[in-house]
């Protein structure tokens, strides 16, 4: 489990994630994962729940969709999420995906949906509901903080609340 927030303010995307992988329900494996990545020439940055493994799989998905569309983010995404519903193996994976760039801030699940935020805030995981809620908060309220830190406000205090979700925050911004 984990929690990976983004939010789209004030001209740019940022994106926050914690680092912990738990094994079961018992078991920190890892506090200090890489769950949040720049793929297709570092113009995407994408941020996924889930198995590590599956997530990987999807990553590699996505990116040659990007490929094969030049790029365009959701035309790709809408690609590999018609892909993931037709493929009977893509359908176990377990993990969820953000995904964006310049133009566009997408949620690729994992039952094979693209959504784009009415907020310009999408989170997942297991804290994703508690960071969201914290970062429309934030959007709603604050002028002088960037995307960045809203983000990365929103998965700390996620963190706070989740058990699933740890303090070793990353965040990368476009």
């Amino acid at each position: 489990m984990t929690t990976i927030c983004s939010v789209k303010f004030n001209g740019k995307t940022a994106i926050a994630g914690d680092g912990q992988v738990t094994l079961g329900e018992k078991v920190i494996a890892k506090a200090t994962a890489k769950k949040i990545r720049r793929i297709y020439h570092d113009q995407v940055v994408i941020g996924f729940a889930g198995g590590v493994a599956d997530a990987v799989s999807l990553q590699d998905m996505l990116e040659g969709k990007l490929e094969a569309f030049g790029g365009d983010l959701r035309r790709a995404a809408v690609e590999m999420a018609q892909a993931w519903r037709k493929d009977a193996t893509l359908q176990k994976l377990e993990a969820m995906l953000i995904a964006f760039n310049e133009k566009d801030l997408l949620l690729i699940s994992g039952n094979g949906e693209v959504l784009e935020p009415d907020e310009n805030v999408v989170a997942i995981g297991s804290g994703g509901n508690f960071a969201q809620a914290a970062a429309i908060a934030m959007t709603r309220h604050s002028s002088n903080m960037t995307a960045s830190e809203i983000a990365h406000e929103a998965v700390e205090i996620a963190s706070g609340i989740d058990i699933f979700t740890d303090d070793q925050i990353i965040t990368d911004e476009l």
